[in-house]
């Protein structure tokens, strides 16, 4: 169910209480959920997965990410929870691909090459072509 983006970041689809587990067996010690509240019916409420990972040991962030886009803060407040996580983490929103797409736009900003942003989250099975020239422009003004 998770993708290994790098040896300390993970991206998945919607989790549920009972990934919380596997997260804690892999030695994830935060949990980034990256979607937004209400996006549909079967989704399982921030709050949930929050209370299950606190009680398992494990932070929880909440970025939310709307298929408007991504906003200067949402890069940020990604860059600085990743950093500051002192361990792997796990990112997930509906498919994984917001996850990965901020990521990419965290890791840019950091000054990451763009070309292995885009193997690495190619290698987890995620295209970051939608937002490439963003990422080359972070790259940049690294």
């Amino acid at each position: 169910m998770f993708r290994q983006i790098t040896d300390t970041v993970f991206a998945s689809p919607q989790i549920g209480t009972d990934a919380i587990a596997e997260a804690k067996a892999l030695g994830i010690v935060r949990i980034i959920n990256n979607r937004p509240e209400g996006e549909s019916d079967d989704q399982i409420p921030g709050a949930t997965i929050e209370a299950a990972a606190r009680e398992a040991g494990i932070d929880y962030l909440a970025i939310p990410v709307t298929h408007a886009g991504f906003s200067q803060a949402q890069v940020d407040a990604m860059h600085d929870a990743l950093e500051s996580a002192g361990g792997p983490v796990l990112a997930y929103c509906r498919s994984g691909t917001r996850s990965t797409l901020l990521w990419a736009l965290a890791r840019a900003k950091a000054g990451d090459n763009p070309a292995v942003i885009a193997s690495k989250a190619a290698g987890a099975g995620y295209d970051v072509t939608p937002v490439r020239q963003l990422i080359e422009m972070l790259a940049a003004g690294k």
